[in-house]
């Protein structure tokens, strides 16, 4: 038994959830998510709450069970707060920018890094070692974060590169003599 999955979504004041056709629409301050329901789980809208069951309990509609109920969490919690990351650059000469709706980073590389910002993504950077992302989907969110970071992973010898904010990395001694 999940016991994540037994647990129903409640749906806050000012959010509405709707439910045609295996498709979850969640309307709220924020704007309005939709996500595809899975047919190995049954997802039904009721007293202001979703609740999320198996068809049966076969392994695959198990596994299913508990991942349906998250998604349905992360719908309700992205249009009613929203999601945010926070990136931190360190190193010589590193530095975050925003022109226009591009990302400009300098990494080092011989050539600035372009990154284009996705429709329903926010990004910011109050300084120039910062970049702060924030949106109503959280896969989203963390994608683009992920795919910002993945151009200067920290290295562990001087920790130089792009980190998550609260993100430790470990690191490794010199040579000792």
């Amino acid at each position: 038994m999940s016991r994540i999955g037994k647990k129903a979504v409640a749906i806050p004041a000012g959010v509405t959830a709707d439910l045609k056709d295996n498709v979850l629409s969640v309307k709220g301050p924020k704007g309005t998510l939709t996500m595809g329901v899975s047919d190995q789980v049954t997802c039904s809208v009721e007293d202001g709450a979703v609740a999320i069951q198996p068809v049966n309990m076969s392994k695959q509609a198990r596994s299913h069970w508990g991942m349906q109920r998250t998604l349905v969490a992360n719908l309700v919690g992205g249009v009613t707060e929203g999601y945010s990351k926070v990136l931190e650059l360190k190193g010589v000469g590193y530095r975050a920018q925003i022109q226009g709706k591009k990302l400009k980073l300098q990494l080092g590389y011989s050539h600035d890094v372009d990154i284009d910002i996705p429709e329903g993504i926010e990004i910011k950077a109050p300084d120039n070692t910062t970049v702060e992302i924030s949106g109503i989907d959280k896969q989203k969110v963390g994608q683009i974060a992920a795919e910002i970071r993945r151009w200067r992973k920290p290295e562990p010898y001087k920790g130089k590169g792009i980190k998550y904010r609260g993100e430790f990395i470990f690191r490794k001694e010199g040579k000792k003599k």
